[in-house]
């Protein structure tokens, strides 16, 4: 009997081993978007700051499939259906609204983070923000609800300014909620707007040509991840038109344009990070309300002002997160 009882304990403890390093398995995020590897890399470093905030480190405790659509957004699809197929534990789903729908048609049971700067209600990536829908979360901020204020920014900075023009990408479902309350603005405050659309690099050229055409005042840069990676072509075509610019990211004014304002992003991205986290320790999508970030900033860039011959009003000089010289 003691033998039997010994060689059942021995037993016991060669396969406990493997039944650990079973349970120890390192979980999967994939991590899908709509941009390059090289657009906007401080939003995936924001996203894994997130994630080690909830306790998961790149490569030590975690693994991270990572899909690029490169700007084609045709291939999400097949992308998300191969992080899909790769049984990943969680998957983020970011540069858009679209990455988010895309995921959500294809799978209803893995847990799903989103990022959205538009009402994820109104853009049906969730039914309720305090009770989301079977397997989908995440962040979302206010950029497509931002083209109020930018109208009534630029009317402050030109109050005898008659028409702005206002970059849309049709692409982008974001754009088109932007549109609405850039619309609102300017009816608000009687002055024209010309909208153009753009989605690629020769359509944003040819964009400010028109704006020079039509001697628009001001250039107001719709909410779109596209557009923010391409911050740079922005700044230079509105120096070369001489005419500012103002949208709501931040890179554009670092970039140098006049003025950005709205949500961090970065900051939205670090609390999608964090959201994933909580999702790979065993919480269910349904039971974590939609995080509705908050933290809005203004940069302004007081070079191109200065450049612009333009008065920076002293008000919003004070209410500026950075200023740049």
């Amino acid at each position: 009997m003691r033998r039997r009882t010994f060689i059942a304990a021995v037993a016991g403890a060669a396969a406990m081993p493997l039944a650990v390093r079973a349970q120890q398995r390192t979980p999967v995020l994939g991590f899908l978007t709509t941009l390059a590897p090289s657009d906007r890399p401080h939003l995936q470093e924001a996203l894994r700051k997130g994630l080690n905030e909830a306790g998961y480190a790149d490569r030590q405790n975690l693994a991270i499939e990572y899909r690029f659509a490169d700007n084609q957004l045709d291939r999400l699809r097949a992308m998300a259906t191969d992080l899909i197929t790769r049984k990943v534990d969680v998957i983020a789903a970011t540069g858009g609204n679209i990455t988010g729908l895309v995921v959500k048609e294809l799978t209803s049971t893995i847990p799903v983070v989103f990022t959205s700067g538009a009402d994820p209600v109104r853009a049906g990536l969730v039914a309720s923000l305090g009770r989301p829908e079977a397997n989908v979360t995440g962040v979302s901020w206010f950029s497509t609800d931002a083209g109020q204020k930018h109208v009534g920014m630029l009317r402050e900075l030109l109050p005898r300014a008659e028409l702005f023009a206002v970059l849309l990408n049709p692409n982008s479902q974001e754009s088109g909620f932007y549109e609405q309350s850039a619309h609102e603005g300017a009816r608000a405050l009687s002055v024209g707007l010309l909208v153009l659309q753009a989605s690629t690099l020769s359509e944003i050229d040819a964009a400010f040509a028109q704006v020079a055409e039509a001697r628009a005042n001001a250039v107001i840069v719709g909410s779109d991840p596209y557009f923010s990676s391409r911050a740079r072509q922005f700044a230079i075509l509105a120096a070369r038109h001489a005419v500012p610019l103002i949208a709501a990211s931040r890179e554009m004014a670092e970039a140098g344009g006049l003025l950005a304002y709205g949500n961090s992003v970065t900051d939205a991205y670090r609390r999608a990070g964090i959201l994933c986290g909580r999702l790979l320790k065993g919480a269910k999508p349904a039971d974590l309300p939609v995080d509705r970030a908050t933290k809005f900033e203004l940069i302004i860039n007081v070079g191109t002002a200065k450049a612009l011959a333009l008065t920076i009003p002293h008000s919003m000089l004070i209410a500026a997160d950075e200023v740049i010289e």
